[in-house]
C-alpha cells in the first residue's frame, strides 16, 4: 500500500516508523516531514494546511491511505475534503475536531453529556474574563485558576495561574499575542484548578467502537520539578500502573462511552484518534482536555509498544470494525525524553549541528525520533525547531526504560541542548 502521512514532527516520525513495520506497506510519503523522516519516507514539500494540494498529490500518486497527524489539518477539514473526493483517510471530521479546536465547544459538549470536568466560564473578551476573576467566580485573589485560549495554540494556550494577578497577566499575554497567536484567544475559558495526578488516555475510535492504548503521563513544563513555562511536552512515560483496573473502568463508563455516544448523537461520529487529558482527583477522573489526534510526545512512547499491524488498525477504523480486531501491546513500560533547542519554548535557536544520533540509536530497545531536524549542505543533522529529538526506550520496568532512554540522551549533544532529567522520576512507579 502507498501511504501518505500529514505532518512534520516527532509524532509523524513515530507514525511512519509504525507504518513501515507493516508488511503491507510499499511506499510512504510525508507532507512535509523533517530530516529524520526523510531517512524512512519520501518527504513532499506541501504544507499540512494546504488541503487542495494534498488531495491533488494523493490522486497523482494513487495513495491508498492517508493518515493525518496534526490538529490544524483536521480543524481545517482535511478529512471531509478527502472523503468527498473519494480518498481514504484516517482522522476526525471537521465537526468532531471542534472538541480540540474550541475549548469552549468542548466544555459545553461535556456539560451537555454529563461528562465530569472542571467548573468553567466562557468569556467573549479579555475584559469579560477579568471581570469574572474580580467577581470571585473562582475564589479570592489568592486562589489558583486555569486560563485557556479557546483556539489552537500548539500546546501553549493553557496557563495554570497561582493567583488572580497571574491569571490577569496570562489573559493579557494571550490577547496581546505575546504568548500565543492572539486569534486563538478571541474567546477565553476560565476553569477551576483541579488537584491530583494527570494521566492521558488515548484510543482508536471508529465512530461507535474504541480500543484503548497504554495510559501515558506527560511532563509539560520546561523545568525540572514541573517548573517554568508550559511546552508542547518535554517527555512522557507509559506504564500499566498509571491506572488501576477500577479507574480504567470508571473512565470508560463516565467519560469514554458518553463522549463516543454524544458525538454520534450530535451527528459527528468520532473516527480516528481520541486523546483524553485527565486529572485523577479524589472525587474521580475529570477531563482536562480533548485532543482529536495522537499527542506529541505521547505517540512516540505509545507506538514503540504496539505489536499489531498499524495498517490493520487503520482499516478497522475506516470500516467500523475495531471491535473485530485484537490489538496487542508489548508488556512493560516505555519512556520518552525530549531534547529541545536553546531558548525553547520562547524563541528556539536553529542551525546547530547535532552529534551522536547514530550512537544513541544503536542502543538496546531504543529509538530516536526526529521532531525538529533537517540536513545541512554537508549532510549533517542540524536543529530546526523547538523540540528537536524524542529519545524513546522500552523495558519490562519503568526504571529500566528510563535508564535506557537517558543513556541514549547522554550520547547526543549540540550547543545549547536542554532536557529534563526527571522524566518519570516522580511517578511513584518503579
Amino acid at each position: 500500500m502507498k501511504i501518505l502521512v500529514i505532518g512534520s514532527g516527532g509524532r509523524e516520525h513515530a507514525i511512519i516508523w509504525a507504518i513501515k513495520r507493516s508488511a503491507r506497506t510499499t511506499e510512504v510519503f510525508c507532507a512535509n516531514g523533517n530530516g529524520g523522516i526523510a531517512e524512512i519516507a519520501e518527504c513532499v514539500d506541501i504544507s499540512p494546511t494546504d488541503i487542495g494540494a494534498l488531495s491533488d498529490f494523493a490522486f497523482e500518486k494513487e495513495i491508498d491511505l492517508t493518515f493525518v497527524g496534526g490538529e490544524n489539518s483536521l480543524a481545517l477539514g482535511i478529512v471531509d475534503d478527502f472523503e468527498r473526493k473519494g480518498l481514504r483517510v484516517i482522522g476526525a471530521s471537521q465537526k468532531a475536531a471542534r472538541l480540540e479546536s474550541s475549548k469552549a465547544f468542548a466544555k459545553d459538549f461535556m456539560a451537555r453529556h454529563d461528562i465530569p470536568t472542571a467548573a468553567y466560564r466562557v468569556a467573549g473578551s479579555s475584559e469579560e474574563a477579568i471581570e469574572y476573576l474580580h467577581e470571585g467566580v473562582f475564589g479570592d485573589e489568592g486562589s489558583p485558576v486555569v486560563v485557556k485560549a479557546d483556539g489552537l495554540a500548539a500546546g501553549k494556550g493553557v496557563v495554570v495561574a497561582n493567583d488572580r494577578a497571574e491569571a490577569v497577566s496570562a489573559i493579557e499575554s494571550m490577547v496581546s499575542g505575546e504568548l500565543i497567536d492572539a486569534r486563538a484567544a478571541d474567546t477565553i475559558v476560565l476553569e477551576e484548578c483541579l488537584v491530583g495526578n494527570e494521566v492521558s488516555v488515548l484510543m482508536f475510535a471508529d465512530g461507535e467502537h474504541f480500543a484503548l492504548m497504554p495510559a501515558t503521563r506527560d511532563h509539560k513544563r520546561i523545568g525540572e520539578g514541573d517548573t517554568g513555562a508550559n511546552t508542547g511536552g518535554m517527555g512522557t512515560i507509559t506504564d500499566p500502573n498509571l491506572l488501576s483496573k477500577e479507574q480504567t473502568a470508571t473512565i470508560i463508563d463516565k467519560i469514554i462511552k458518553p463522549t463516543i455516544e454524544g458525538a454520534k448523537a450530535e451527528d459527528y461520529p468520532f473516527k480516528g484518534i481520541l486523546f483524553l487529558g485527565l486529572m485523577m482527583t479524589e472525587s474521580g477522573p475529570r477531563v482536562l482536555e480533548y485532543n482529536v489526534r495522537f499527542g506529541d510526545p505521547e505517540t512516540q512512547a505509545i507506538l514503540v509498544n504496539l505489536e499489531t499491524d498499524f495498517i490493520d488498525i487503520c482499516e478497522s477504523i475506516e470500516n467500523g470494525k475495531l471491535d473485530k480486531l485484537l490489538i496487542e501491546w508489548k508488556e512493560g513500560s516505555s519512556a520518552c525524553v525530549i531534547l529541545a533547542a536553546e531558548n525553547y519554548p520562547k524563541s528556539p535557536k536553529s542551525g546547530d549541528i547535532i552529534k551522536g544520533i547514530e550512537t544513541a540509536s544503536r542502543r538496546e530497545d531504543t529509538v530516536v525520533f526526529h521532531a525538529g531536524t533537517e540536513l545541512n549542505e554537508n549532510g549533517r543533522f542540524i536543529t530546526s525547531g523547538g523540540r528537536v529529538l524524542a529519545v524513546t526506550a522500552t523495558a519490562s520496568r519503568l526504571s529500566n526504560a528510563l535508564h535506557r532512554a537517558y543513556k541514549a540522551v547522554n550520547d547526543i549533544s549540540w550547543d545549547g541542548m536542554q532536557f529534563r532529567r526527571d522524566i518519570g522520576r516522580t511517578s511513584g512507579i518503579k
